[in-house]
């Protein structure tokens, strides 16, 4: 038997078959276009995601019996907007994540509505990133396209969409939008009032693990599939990640070095923290999960090397990192604004403690330790709401580093553990359509019997009290700073 896992990412949609046992057997890549019309914008036109994972489908189907495709799932990119006419159709191109024209809408949401009542109806409060806020600048900005609504979907959902002609969205993905109640897994309707949004525009909402349907008569024909191969909802590109790593079940955490990066712990329960600091999410597996995530993570190590050391040797510069916990130089993260714990767009990155002697390895440490200083913020927050994970796993490109890992694991004063396997949301959505198919009772039984690990770095108890007195220096850093970023920026 074989499963699909399909992650629409910001820059190309990967594609992976699994088999049973959890055995990857293929990997296809295919890019598509980002435009950006206006300074801070950004946008994809949701055809080319079609196309070209169509055309990804075909090779990674093209030398395996496809009679043997039981499932398929979907991850991918969070809090897009993509909308549709009565027909269908997409209005106009999707506004993605990481797109800043909706700061106006944000602090409308969170200084008139307020912070307060916004968590209390969702859980969470009013990022720039989120799609509450792209409804109101659609509304304000582009009336006769939002006149012609008829559905609101997210990325991958729309994808979903074109697979099986059914309007579905999964909890951990709606989480991200700003208009679900988290708490009780339903649409609110107070939030879809205040964004006028109509509650028949919503998607039908499943569990990440559940069957949505099947794959349509005329796609399964295309790709040479079953007419019953079974779709799951999927999850967003976080949850689908943590379920690939085997963070499900309460008290597990995943941390993902990206280009962004996250704190991702798993609760049995739902809660929110004073400060709104983490979002408080549905998880892929049934229960909840807090997530903190910083915008810049190993993106930060690449701007350093590419734009300014201007090399590619990546282990030839990290072998000069000999003296961890001693750097005088700290580096703050913010490198594209920040969501958490601090919700600042206009928080920028900063080198602080340079002196005549500073060499570029102490720059690149100072790198690799301000975003592990940067993930502890979340995990405290974590922390102080009651959550005690032993060890976490960790995925995305920075884990490739063992120095990076290390230094993760001393910042944060925990285990950190290896995947064999790590192909992000893909191999997550292939999981969770073997649970769809009925291959796992459940997607912690599936993880349990498809996850192994195969590295394990234990933190040095001696390190990790230098790297204390190190994160409480950088705590004070930001606070000191943030009137300068908004008066230098204004």
């Amino acid at each position: 038997m074989y499963y699909i896992g399909i992650d629409l990412g910001t820059s190309a949609v990967k594609l992976l078959l699994m088999d049973e046992t959890g055995g990857v057997k293929g990997i296809v890549s295919r890019e598509y276009p980002l435009s950006f019309p206006q300074p801070g914008w950004s946008e994809q036109d949701p055809e080319d995601w079609w196309t070209q994972t169509l055309d990804g489908l075909q090779e990674l189907l093209s030398s395996i019996d496809r009679s043997k495709v039981r499932g398929i799932s979907f991850g991918g990119q969070m809090h897009g907007l993509v909308a549709l006419d009565e027909n269908d159709n997409v209005i106009r191109p999707a506004i993605l994540w990481n797109d800043g024209r909706t700061q106006k809408e944000t602090d409308y949401l969170n200084e008139v509505i307020g912070r307060r009542r916004l968590s209390e109806l969702t859980g969470n409060i009013a990022f720039a990133g989120f799609t509450a806020p792209k409804i109101l600048w659609m509304k304000e900005n582009e009336p006769e396209n939002f006149a012609r609504i008829s559905k609101i979907m997210l990325p991958k959902d729309y994808l979903a969409y074109r697979f099986t002609g059914v309007h579905s969205c999964d909890y951990s993905d709606a989480s991200g939008m700003l208009l679900l109640d988290v708490e009780h897994k339903c649409w609110s309707r107070e939030m879809l009032e205040i964004c006028s949004v109509q509650e028949s525009w919503m998607p039908e909402l499943y569990e990440s693990y559940e069957a949505t349907g099947h794959v349509l008569p005329e796609i399964a024909d295309k790709l040479g599939l079953s007419h019953s191969v079974v779709t799951a909802a999927g999850a967003g590109d976080n949850a689908a990640a943590a379920v690939g790593t085997g963070a499900v079940g309460p008290d597990k955490c995943n941390l993902s070095l990206g280009t962004s990066g996250t704190v991702f712990i798993t609760s049995s329960s739902f809660r929110v923290d004073d400060a709104n600091s983490l979002h408080s999410f549905v998880h892929a597996d049934g229960s909840y999960h807090l997530m903190g995530c910083m915008l810049s993570a190993a993106s930060c190590n690449n701007w350093w090397m590419t734009n300014i050391l201007q090399t590619s040797d990546h282990a030839g510069e990290q072998a000069k990192i000999q003296d961890l916990g001693n750097n005088n130089v700290y580096f703050l993260p913010y490198l594209m604004g920040e969501r958490s714990p601090h919700n600042d767009p206009m928080a920028r990155g900063a080198f602080i403690g340079m002196s005549m002697d500073t060499t570029r390895a102490d720059m690149l440490q100072a790198v690799f330790e301000g975003v592990a200083f940067g993930l502890r913020d979340s995990l405290e927050a974590a922390r102080q709401m009651g959550a005690a994970p032993e060890s976490t796993t960790i995925c995305g490109g920075g884990a490739k580093s063992d120095l990076w890992k290390k230094i993760v694991a001393n910042v944060l004063n925990i285990k950190v553990q290896t995947v064999e396997i790590e192909q992000g949301p893909a191999y997550g959505a292939a999981i969770l359509a073997a649970v769809a198919d009925g291959a796992f009772d459940n997607v912690e039984s599936a993880c349990k019997a498809i996850v192994r690990y195969s590295e394990t770095v234990e933190p040095d108890p001696e390190l990790c009290a230098r790297y204390q007195d190190k994160y409480e220096k950088f705590a004070t850093l930001y606070p000191s700073l943030k009137s300068f970023y908004h008066d230098f920026q204004n």
